[in-house]
């Protein structure tokens, strides 16, 4: 089950809602309109991914999720995140591994001090409870993996209109 901030709540099949200071997360696994079970194929076309805002204070400029699948077993997690604005993601943590493969616009993934830009097919593996931070280009897309379910743990807090439009020689 995903998690965010540590508050979670299943609204039914395959659908889960988890909030934190600032964000929240709906979003249900959109894959034959159902959860898996354990050892069930997915297959999902990206039409049919059910897109929930994440930050609703930013109205239509949030980034937005779509879970795609999370193992029952494991909690393993597979998501994309679209931004549609230029956009910095504070420094925060998960507690499992995380992957980034960039589907589309240019990335800035900042963890150990250094930052790395990946444009579209670009790949990084980070390390759970490594602290990093992100920003995006407009329209951006990127298809994350993690290891058990996914949580977000802000070191100082969610995205915020301040953060819009960032770059990271911003800071």
């Amino acid at each position: 089950m995903a998690r965010i901030g540590g508050i979670v709540r299943r609204l039914g099949r395959g659908a889960m809602c988890a909030a934190g200071v600032g964000l929240v997360v709906c979003a249900t696994v959109f894959a034959q309109g159902h959860q898996p079970t354990h050892g069930q194929a997915v297959d999902a076309s990206f039409a049919d991914a059910q897109w929930q805002t994440m930050v609703p204070e930013l109205g239509g400029d949030s980034p937005q999720i779509a879970l795609l699948r999370v193992d029952p077993a494991t909690k393993a997690t597979q998501l994309m995140i679209r931004m549609p604005k230029k956009m910095h993601v504070p420094m925060h943590w998960h507690s499992a591994n995380e992957t980034h493969t960039v589907i589309k616009g240019d990335w800035v993934f900042e963890h150990d001090g250094t930052p790395h830009r990946l444009g579209p097919g670009g790949f990084n593996f980070i390390p759970g409870k490594t602290p990093h931070q992100a920003w995006s280009s407009d329209d951006a897309l990127v298809f994350i993996t993690v290891d058990s379910a996914w949580d977000v743990n802000w070191v100082s807090g969610p995205p915020t209109k301040s953060d819009l439009g960032k770059t990271p020689t911003d800071r």
